[in-house]
């Protein structure tokens, strides 16, 4: 019974999506914020080095227009709230 059950976990393949599940839970056991941190910035200069304002600008609409087909007017009113109130915060622990 055990050597069927063998051979029929070795005919299933995975599925990429499996697959980058189970590698991003084994990286993320291995390493630290730091880590991610660092690859997330070495990334974004490499972005930067690759790509004008202009890639970024159109990034930017297109994001903009997925958020605002995705959320109505009460979203935008709660965003707005907490950016004033940590504004807000900002300034007052400036003085």
């Amino acid at each position: 019974m055990a050597n069927r059950n063998n051979r029929d976990n070795d005919n299933k393949k995975m599925s990429l999506k499996e697959a980058g599940r189970k590698g991003g839970e084994a990286t993320s056991k291995n390493h630290d914020r730091e880590f991610y941190e660092e690859i997330g910035r070495k990334g974004g200069e490499a972005t930067a080095k690759k790509h004008d304002s202009k890639f970024y600008q159109e990034i930017g609409r297109k994001g903009g227009e997925a958020t605002s087909e995705n959320h109505d007017k009460d979203f935008y009113e709660e965003i707005g709230r907490k950016g004033g109130e940590a504004r807000s915060k900002q300034r007052n622990n400036k003085n």
